[in-house]
């Protein structure tokens, strides 16, 4: 009997780096990814509540060693989920059948997100003097931290809270935002506005800082103009003195199907964003003339012009000034420092992730400077860029706070990444009660599938539908089929409705308390011209049949492998599909957003 050939050298070594790695819990990045510096950063600044919660780290990003700045010191920290509890929602997903909300269901009040009486702050700054060594302020906020968490946990039992950050590093980021604007832009999606606009930040900003805060709603082009109208009025009844500012970054006419080619793969117009001059009015009303003002607003018609006469924006036609600020400044920055310091408005973008900040950054530059992504937490660094030499912007890492949310409805939101998820079948359950997904899917259940060849069988009372089966009946559509067995891949087909939802292509739209009694008061409202404008619709009669053309005539020659990539990649599989649904929205404002599928290209 022939003896085994011993390992050799070769395959000793990589079962050791194997094992090394494995003991380190770096599974994202070989041995010689990181120097010893690093390690010690990120050991000193990785703290969490570890403590007293499982914490699990989120998105690792490879990096040169040579790398002038770590991707992986602000990527999200959100607590582990128990494997029962994954087990436990899987088994709901199979199991529960699903039923229509009803439209009162579909109404949030923020006070019901953030309860006043649950203590859902973010962790404050603690006080510092310039006397005070790096490490001593590190440790002192290290400590400030670690009492805030067990704080807020004291005050809310294990699973009342949602996912939120729990990465220090990104907090302290926040703070070097606060403390250097002047004037904060407090990013949100239009779709779910309070989910992400924490009241107990409005409040610091406003009575402890002293600032003003300016709300922009973004990607305004996914929401029906009453729903917007009525959101503004909302969060103007419940904060009267917010300046509010509707935005979108590709304004145009929606698109009727879900399969659509993205519109992101052309070269993007940054300078046909909807709602620069209505920020620009906000920064003038609060500034007051004591900031020249002038070359912002010539910016605006500069390009404004170039993109009437050229019919795209010339792009890299100014240079843009880009600071990256380092460590040391950014710790031992001055939290008293004067508003307007010689004579430059500083703006701060701050938000949530994945309700498009950088976007809003590129909009307002008129060229891309920021890389855009649908993952939360695709910024890894703080950064200042001139818009003019008055005004100045600060970009900071998407901040998930503590919240009473949903979890599914977080990740419905794009506040948890999709490829992450262990368990993303009830968020389809829970996204498909609040669409009409038959009609728009155009599914068939799974157990229909083997009697359509078996005549006479077919009952007459229709299947009931689960999570699972929506998977299963979309992995099917789709062609989604495991590796090994050949099985619908229900995983896949999970994660791509989900992308199909945070995308905006599949969308779910919240609505303020007391929606739908006055429905009919929004539809009519005086100031619904002024948003199809903005949103890009004033020819909605064209129909968007018409644009899809101009736009994307080539889909029907995109070979197939490109058209049915993996769900999972960052340009996303399901693009489109020829022969789908070819329904129609009705012309004019009152058309159901339920129904509208489109694609977002505001992240």
């Amino acid at each position: 009997m022939p003896r085994k050939k011993p390992f050799s050298n070769k395959q000793k070594k990589k079962q050791l780096q194997v094992k090394r790695e494995r003991k380190r819990g770096d599974t994202g990045s070989g041995p010689s990814s990181r120097n010893a510096s690093l390690e010690r950063g990120e050991r000193q600044s990785d703290t969490s509540d570890s403590e007293t919660t499982d914490v699990k780290r989120i998105n690792q990003q490879p990096f040169s060693r040579d790398g002038r700045y770590d991707p992986n010191r602000f990527r999200l920290h959100f607590e582990k989920e128990s494997k029962e509890e994954v087990e436990r929602r899987k088994k709901l997903a199979r199991d529960t059948v699903l039923q229509p909300v009803s439209d009162k269901e579909l109404e949030v009040d923020i006070n019901d997100i953030y309860p006043p009486d649950k203590g859902l702050g973010f962790p404050r700054r603690p006080s510092w003097t310039y006397e005070m060594t790096r490490e001593s302020l590190l440790r002192k906020e290290e400590k400030s931290y670690r009492d805030y968490l067990e704080d807020l946990h004291s005050r809310n039992p294990i699973g009342t809270l949602s996912h939120f950050e729990h990465n220090l590093e990104t907090w302290r980021q926040l703070w070097r935002v606060l403390e250097m604007s002047d004037v904060i832009l407090l990013i949100v999606d239009i779709r779910h506005p309070v989910l992400q606009f924490p009241p107990d930040l409005y409040h610091y900003i406003t009575a402890e800082l002293h600032k003003q805060v300016i709300l922009v709603m973004n990607k305004a082009d996914l929401s029906p103009p009453p729903l917007v109208i009525a959101w503004k009025h909302y969060m103007t009844s419940q904060f009267p003195h917010l300046e509010i500012v509707c935005f979108t970054s590709h304004p145009g006419p929606s698109y009727s199907t879900v399969l659509q080619k993205r519109r992101m793969r052309r070269k993007a117009d940054w300078s046909r964003a909807g709602g620069l001059k209505d920020l620009f009015k906000a920064c003038q009303d609060i500034t007051a003339g004591r900031v020249d003002l002038s070359s912002w607003e010539q910016k605006i018609q500069r390009d404004a012009a170039a993109e009437r006469l050229d019919g795209e924006a010339a792009d890299g036609a100014e240079s843009v000034l880009v600071e990256h600020q380092t460590d040391s400044a950014l710790e031992m920055s001055n939290p008293a420092q004067e508003l307007y310091k010689d004579g430059v408005l500083t703006l701060g973008c701050i938000g949530f992730p994945n309700v498009g900040k950088s976007s809003v950054i590129n909009s307002l530059v008129g060229k891309k400077v920021v890389s855009v992504s649908r993952t939360p937490g695709h910024t890894k660094y703080f950064q200042t860029y001139y818009l003019t030499p008055t005004v100045k912007l600060c970009d900071c890492p998407g901040l998930v706070f503590p919240s009473r949310v949903n979890k599914q409805l977080q990740i419905l939101a794009g506040l948890y990444p999709v490829s992450q998820l262990q368990e993303p079948y009830t968020s389809v359950g829970y996204l498909c009660e609040r669409t009409p997904f038959l009609s728009v899917l155009k599914l068939k259940h799974p157990s229909l599938q083997e009697l359509d060849h078996q005549p006479g069988q077919r009952g007459l009372k229709e299947p009931e539908w689960t999570a699972w089966d929506v998977c299963e009946a979309w992995a099917e559509r789709r062609g989604y089929k495991t590796a090994k067995a050949a099985r619908n891949d229900v995983y896949r087909a999970a994660n791509s409705l989900l992308r199909l939802a945070i995308d905006g292509r599949l969308c779910l739209c919240l609505r303020p308390p007391g929606y739908s009694c006055l429905r009919e008061h929004w539809e009519n409202h005086q100031d619904l011209p002024e948003i199809m404008a903005l949103q890009g619709r004033a020819t909605e009669e064209e129909g968007p049949g018409d644009r899809e053309d101009e736009e994307d005539g080539e889909s029907s020659s995109e070979p197939e492998e490109e058209r049915d990539r993996d769900a999972d990649d960052d340009e996303d599989g399901d693009d489109e599909d020829e022969g789908f649904g070819h329904q129609r929205n009705a012309p004019g404002h009152a058309v159901n957003m339920f129904d509208v599928l489109r694609e977002n290209e505001c992240e």
